[in-house]
């Protein structure tokens, strides 16, 4: 009982716990956002990736792969939009976050693609299609079904990396459980916090992708 009361002194009074749903708002707001950034951005990066200008998109996958999260969200946040100084953190990270996503997704999509069979491009052009019609009919469908695990993971990765956005200010849930700490002095109960929050996410998103994945199988 005398812990219960700690926490409670910790996380209830002077409505703390308000700081942990601002973080977790946060976080999974610009995993979201770079999820999708990430996504629509690696898709014309492996399509680039699988044309005769793939040298550029080589380049943009080596550069982004080669260098840390951190390093890119620093450069984003004080050299590229120093001058903008309006713009929001959220959408600061939700970008870099996204740039770093995309250079993955781009990878995956492109293994899943030339995993398949090339008879499956061939009989699309036998057919009438042209190459981009027979991208998207006939070859995404059947790629995003062989890289959704993979997807998966990189989700799952971005939600865990979106923890590093206290380094220009971002409230996330690791900023959160600092400013806790700074106000009670108890510095292993809101990180003990911030790893079961992260733990439960991490959890449902893949409950819910592993249905995704099923359902994907039996269409």
């Amino acid at each position: 009982m005398d812990y219960l009361e700690t926490l409670k002194a910790i996380f209830i009074d002077g409505h703390r716990y308000q700081y942990m749903i601002q973080g977790l708002g946060f976080s999974v707001g610009v995993t979201l956002f770079s999820a999708v950034f990430g996504i629509v951005v690696g898709v014309l990066l492996a399509l680039l990736r699988l044309s005769k200008f793939k040298q550029i998109a080589i380049i943009y996958i080596d550069l982004i792969r080669g260098t840390p999260a951190v390093v890119q969200l620093l450069i984003l946040a004080n050299i590229v939009f120093a001058s903008f100084r309006d713009m929001p953190i959220f959408l600061i990270s939700g970008i870099a976050f996204g740039i770093n996503s995309s250079a993955y997704v781009a990878e995956i999509i492109r293994a899943g693609i030339e995993g398949l069979d090339k008879g499956q491009m061939e009989a699309a052009r036998a057919l009438g299609m042209n190459y981009k019609i027979s991208m998207k009919e006939v070859i995404m469908p059947q790629a995003i079904r062989k890289i959704l695990p993979a997807l998966v993971s990189e989700f799952i990765t971005l939600l865990k990396e979106t923890s590093i956005v206290g380094f220009i200010g971002g409230v996330d849930l690791l900023r959160s459980a600092s400013i806790i700490t700074s106000q009670t002095y108890r510095g292993v109960e809101p990180l003990l916090m911030v790893g079961l929050i992260y733990l439960i996410l991490v959890g449902i998103f893949t409950k819910i992708m592993r249905h995704v994945e099923k359902g994907l199988k039996t269409a």
